[in-house]
């Protein structure tokens, strides 16, 4: 392949999404492989202490490498830490001939483009059980389970964990002051969480019964409670979001590249069919509140993403965040 052939793959691979937008990939390529690699000058030591999320984060990018390839008419086939000798060596992917490109590789392709993380309410409308039984499949083909989060004692066991550690996360200075190291005001930033991409309001106002993260923890107006209204006036309408689970039976970098790989094809199938999702990780951030979910789950594995799931309100913004530059990540070489 030519130079200008991996800097359109690796672009693909790049609009995956990341802890924090950290994109902590580096890229490799020759004339029929690319390599993946992770970039520990982007870690994240407080929150992703072990690099979990962002190996995952660099699975989802290895996935939208292949959904490129295949859209561009490449069948490629996939080896995970080829190099032993070198942890941060994630993958090899390597084109292994050409193929005719189906309706949906292309559909695939295009939602990487229409992919993004919104964390705005969703609509009442319900996520289809239809869909829901398609991306279980097709999570399951990497080895990941994919467990729609439904029961009534499941779901208040999943949202007290991801409230309590949002509170633990909130009282600790050195994550906020890391948190607040990834938050971009300037919308030209090419990483980082821009602050339009964050809901104004406070995450713990909104009538919602799943807490998403706070960004801006700490930033806010004091005073912020709602303007008094009607006072015969309903309660506003709860969000109940779909929200799914997934998770390995390892908990290594081999698993959590799977994982990874999983949840691109999750996140592109759903943007495929209108659906968007974003994630609600706190609860997997701590060792022990991660730990307790599976206990509490009865989970038989490790549970690697919560992802809240659901169709987006017209009124949704979409603030793109920001990408690197392809030649920042990318080194073509004739080896």
């Amino acid at each position: 392949m030519e130079q200008q052939e991996w800097a359109q793959v690796v672009g693909a691979a790049t609009r995956a999404p990341s802890i924090h937008n950290t994109q902590p990939w580096r890229f490799t390529a020759t004339a029929d492989q690319l390599e993946v690699f992770f970039d520990p000058h982007r870690a994240l030591p407080v929150l992703d202490p072990t690099a979990r999320q962002q190996v995952i984060s660099c699975g989802i990018a290895v996935e939208f490498a292949v959904v490129a390839l295949a859209a561009a008419g490449s069948l490629s086939e996939v080896e995970l830490q080829p190099d032993a000798d070198d942890p941060d060596h994630l993958a090899t992917i390597r084109v292994i001939g050409p193929i005719l490109a189906t309706d949906e590789d292309r559909a695939l392709a295009a939602a990487i483009e229409e992919r993004h993380t919104v964390r705005d309410p969703f609509q009442s409308r319900p996520v289809p059980t239809e869909l829901l039984d398609r991306l279980q499949a097709e999570a399951g083909a990497f080895g990941t389970w994919f467990k729609p989060v439904t029961r009534e004692e499941e779901e208040v066991a999943t949202v007290f964990l991801i409230t309590r550690a949002e509170e633990m996360e909130q009282g600790d200075p050195a994550y906020l002051a890391e948190l607040e190291s990834w938050v971009r005001t300037d919308p030209a930033a090419v990483d980082g969480v821009p602050i339009g991409a964050v809901p104004s309001g406070d995450p713990h106002a909104r009538p919602s019964n799943w807490t998403i993260r706070d960004f801006v923890v700490g930033t806010r107006a004091s005073g912020g409670a709602a303007p008094a209204g009607d006072p015969d006036a309903p309660p506003p309408a709860v969000e109940r979001p779909t929200v799914v689970l997934m998770g390995t039976d390892g908990d290594d970098r081999h698993a959590w590249l799977q994982a990874g790989r999983a949840l691109g094809r999750v996140l592109l199938h759903a943007t495929a069919t209108g659906v968007a999702a974003s994630p609600l990780t706190q609860a997997l951030d701590w060792p022990a509140t991660r730990t307790r979910l599976r206990s509490r789950l009865s989970l038989v594995g490790h549970p690697q993403m919560l992802l809240r799931m659901g169709y987006p309100q017209e009124s949704s913004g979409r603030a793109v965040s920001g990408r690197r530059p392809v030649d920042e990540v990318l080194t073509v070489t004739s080896g």
